[in-house]
């Protein structure tokens, strides 16, 4: 149990050196231009590193030593049981790093240090182990056949995966790709978000030193319109995973029909609906919870349920229970193991997050809290915890993924227009309903079109549970072991004996 205070994380930051270089074929190497990137912190707004900013002759040269790794078998063709200890020597490599992948993780992108040590890096050790302890307990097929056919229905690695992966949990989302894409036996080439590469970046030579072969995993810190978009029209990647924006998704789409038709699968954005029906089993629980699921991570989640849809008959009870709530959640300096709210990613997001606020107020809704940047005098980016009541599913603060602390309440007055308004968006990534009628439970996530439906709670699950979306939010799964089909080909081997 890490159990520091925030004069001992700052001491450390003091002290913490950080690697900007990419990460190509077990070595950390320079963009091969020299080009770089300023990577500030939103804490307080210091030059943390300047980091590799790679491009189209970096991507050649991971891809190449991606697929010669693929090919000599080093990887692919390890036995199950010896790819499943070393997968195991990761995660546990990634767990004794803890400290250090949690400083870095909270410099770079602002969350506060509990929630990187105890949610992002616990859960991505977590995510590497689970995978691991797969690999030699998923079985393939033999189909019916006559006496004397055989049929064999086998899963082989893809070969070369480029995985894309967001700013806002770095290191999770990278080992909810590496670890199905490692696990199948597949080379890998990360490219982090220029906003927070630190973790990734650091994570390969843990990857090395667990024994992963040099090669098969390299990481490419740099822009998405460069090197982004070089391994997604690369003619020799085999299949591009992505966790990011709606926009950026559909564009990777287009770029994967221009190309090789290398498969792509998606997890893009949420307006993910929270419905509280009159007859919800706990008032306090839910509005506890309603408060955590918009500010948990500064509202910088895919799933946060920024849609509070309320039953009209309690509204007057329910909604002050959320504002007393969320004065709970309050912005303070991420380093503060007490802090629950940290720092925003950067200048553009929060900008990006006041405008809404403003688009709030244009459009004519009632801000209850919050509404305003803080701390503005210690150089970092923050911004209060916000709700807006009076909404209207038509305004832009309900239906546009804002990716900050802002939460709409909406009323509704039946379980068909709650539902009604819950599907009304192009999102359809998680939803959650508060009843103590277990009927209508069931029958109100059976019919809200989203990948994940919690009940009487918010944002449950663990690696055994699939995650992804339906409509604008993406494709596929990550997590539990649907997440090891996008990694390999279905195969059929048909035998006349």
């Amino acid at each position: 149990m890490i159990n520091l205070t925030r004069t001992d994380w700052e001491s450390r930051a003091k002290a913490l050196k950080i690697e900007g270089r990419a990460f190509i074929n077990g070595e950390y190497t320079n963009a091969t231009d020299g080009e770089t990137l300023d990577c500030i912190s939103p804490v307080d707004g210091r030059l943390l590193a300047e980091v590799a900013s790679c491009d189209q002759a970096d991507a050649d040269r991971a891809v190449v030593n991606a697929r010669a790794t693929f090919n000599s078998g080093v990887w692919s063709q390890l036995a199950p049981a010896s790819r499943k200890a070393v997968m195991i020597r990761f995660a546990e490599l990634v767990e004794a790093h803890a400290e250090e992948l949690a400083l870095l993780e909270t410099l770079d992108m602002g969350k506060p240090i509990s929630d990187s040590l105890n949610v992002d890096v616990a859960c991505s050790a977590s995510a590497l182990r689970w995978s691991g302890e797969a690999i030699d307990k998923v079985y393939d097929e033999v189909a019916p056949t006559p006496h004397d056919q055989l049929g064999l229905v086998t899963r082989e690695a893809i070969g070369v995966v480029a995985a894309i992966v967001p700013w806002n949990f770095p290191l999770m989302m990278a080992c909810w790709k590496l670890g199905p894409a490692l696990a199948t036996g597949n080379s890998v080439i990360l490219k982090p978000s220029e906003k927070s590469p630190l973790t990734a970046i650091r994570v390969a030579q843990l990857a090395v030193e667990a024994g992963i072969p040099k090669g098969v995993l390299n990481v490419l810190p740099g822009y998405g319109h460069t090197v982004g978009k070089a391994l997604a029209l690369h003619m020799d990647v085999d299949t591009l995973v992505f966790t990011g924006s709606t926009k950026v998704a559909k564009q990777l789409l287009v770029y994967a029909g221009q190309s090789n038709m290398k498969r792509i699968w998606l997890e893009a954005g949420g307006k993910s609906p929270n419905i509280v029906f009159a007859d919800a089993p706990d008032f306090q629980a839910a509005a506890e919870s309603a408060a955590a699921a918009f500010a948990f991570n500064q509202g910088e989640v895919c799933t946060a349920g920024s849609r509070l849809l309320v039953e009209s008959s309690i509204k007057d009870d329910f909604v002050p229970l959320v504002v007393e709530a969320i004065k709970n959640w309050k912005a303070g300096n991420p380093l503060d193991p007490a802090t629950n709210v940290g720092a925003l990613v950067d200048t553009q997001q929060l900008n990006t997050v006041l405008s809404y606020i403003e688009a709030g107020h244009a459009d004519g809704a009632k801000l209850l809290i919050g509404g305003k940047r803080v701390l503005e005098e210690t150089g970092g980016v923050y911004v209060e915890p916000t709700i807006f009541e009076g909404v209207l599913n038509s305004m832009r603060i309900a239906r546009e993924e804002i990716f900050g602390p802002v939460l709409s309440v909406i009323t509704f007055d039946s379980a068909e227009e709650a539902i009604q308004i819950a599907n009304d968006t192009p999102y359809g990534l998680a939803a959650a309903v508060w009843t103590s009628n277990i009927s209508k439970a069931h029958l109100v996530a059976k019919a809200l079109r989203a990948g994940s439906v919690w009940v009487n709670q918010y944002d449950g699950g663990d690696m055994t549970a699939p995650f992804g979306g339906f409509k604008q939010s993406g494709n596929g799964r990550d997590k539990s072991l649907h997440a090891f089909d996008k990694y390999t080909e279905l195969k059929a081997t048909w035998i006349k004996l």
